[in-house]
């Protein structure tokens, strides 16, 4: 099995969306575009990216959102080293159609008190079926590394919650620790990185925002 040494999650650059969320009146949540800041973001973790990577091959997995598309354009990547595949299961927490911004502000704050895990837009998906999508590309991911020519580095442009999940999937981390993290901040990435032991290691952790709770499994 050739396991990469490097899995990087990057979350797309700064949207219309991120900027005026009442956008959200007028265009579909997938087809919202980067702002100019969102492309100078996108324009810098390239740098960065193609300092990690070399000359090495990459396999990149896009969200088919307009705005993770946009973000891997602006990387810079070399062509010839990239295989890249447009990947719907790492598409953002589904809203569901237009959305009145009064209401998504209400709905925000209904899913902060009820917890992003369990919450389920009225017309749309909670954290939680984001996170059998994930697990579900993980299991295409894993059979993908049974390639003995498989890439070394495997890079995933996606969406600050589907991040979170993907990393709560692939360390087993509780609910409750799920719900403690922050989203990282836009054109970010987390890198889980191939150890010596054969496990992999988060680069950084995500910032805490609240103490993980702890639930009495017998009450």
């Amino acid at each position: 099995m050739a396991r990469p040494r490097n899995i990087v999650l990057l979350r797309h650059g700064e949207s219309e969306g991120n900027a005026d969320d009442s956008v959200y009146e007028r265009v579909p949540d997938h087809a919202l575009p980067l702002t100019e800041a969102g492309r100078r973001q996108a324009v810098e973790a390239g740098e960065r990216l193609r300092a990690l990577f070399g000359d090495e091959r990459v396999s990149a997995y896009v969200s088919p959102y307009r705005r993770t598309h946009q973000t891997f354009r602006a990387l810079g990547l070399d062509p010839a080293r990239v295989r890249i595949r447009e990947e719907p299961r790492l598409r953002e927490q589904d809203w569901g159609n237009w959305q009145d911004a009064e209401d998504v502000r209400l709905q925000k704050a209904y899913r902060n008190a009820y917890g992003h895990f369990f919450y389920r837009f009225a017309q749309g998906e909670s954290g939680a079926d984001v996170y059998d999508r994930v697990g579900a590309f993980l299991e295409s991911l894993y059979r993908s590394f049974e390639d003995p020519g498989h890439p070394p580095n495997v890079l995933l442009v996606t969406h600050g919650l589907t991040m979170r999940l993907f990393c709560m999937r692939w360390f087993h981390w509780r609910v409750a620790e799920f719900e403690s993290l922050s989203n990282p901040g836009n054109a970010e990435t987390r890198i889980l990185v191939l150890g010596e032991n054969g496990r992999y290691r988060l680069d950084r952790p995500f910032e805490h925002w609240c103490t993980p709770e702890s639930y009495d499994a017998t009450g």
